[in-house]
């Protein structure tokens, strides 16, 4: 299991992606371009991404309709996105990027230290569920493991997953230790409710 995440970049400039992967780059994730719409969707066809940022005002598929299709996807409905978009940006435009499912907008040119703040929170995110999934993983393989074999004594695997669920419950807490939800909210939620969901199949192990 990769301990990178992938951050999907989505601009019809090169020059773009270039200053882009230069201000990302010092987070150390595996980085990778799309020039057009198109290319965003087929990237996402072949990989998992723990963020997009994707550029609103494109040539022939922009950043909305993009944004739509991706959203339309049962596999990357959930990925977040950060909307990317010029200084005369129309707010009924980022009205419209809010309901294809936009996590957040920075207007260009962006600040490169709030960028990379921005982004980081997602990268978080994503690596406290991946974190969650794993230990989901090990329940089941732990349940299956007792319809299988009944009557032996489960009391180390309940403990060791409790303690697995308690360093995740750690790390969500720090992600939200700002109490607001801020950037990457939604995340935050599904990312709680699959904790709670994975505590009580702790719970019903014993």
């Amino acid at each position: 299991m990769s301990g990178r995440a992938k951050i999907l970049l989505v601009d019809d400039r090169p020059a773009n992606l270039v200053a882009l992967e230069a201000i990302l780059g010092s987070l150390d994730q595996t980085l990778v371009r799309a020039g057009s719409g198109e290319d965003a969707l087929r990237a996402l066809l072949h990989d998992d991404f723990a963020l997009i940022l994707l550029d609103a005002q494109m040539p022939g598929m922009d950043g909305f309709e993009t944004a739509t299709r991706i959203k339309a996807r049962e596999r990357t409905k959930n990925v977040p996105i950060i909307f990317l978009t010029a200084n005369d940006f129309d707010t009924h435009l980022a009205y419209r990027g809010y309901t294809t499912g936009a996590a957040d907008f920075l207007a260009k040119p962006f600040d490169p230290w709030l960028l990379r703040a921005k982004v980081q929170v997602f990268v978080d995110l994503w690596h406290a569920s991946r974190k969650l999934s794993a230990q989901a993983d090990l329940l089941r393989r732990s349940l299956d493991e007792r319809r299988g074999a009944l009557g032996r004594a489960d009391v180390d695997v309940v403990t060791d997953l409790r303690a697995r669920v308690a360093s995740v419950e750690e790390a969500v807490a720090d992600l939200d230790s700002g109490a607001d939800m801020g950037p990457g909210g939604d995340a935050r939620r599904r990312l709680g409710q699959r904790l709670d969901d994975l505590r009580r199949a702790v719970d019903a192990l014993e």
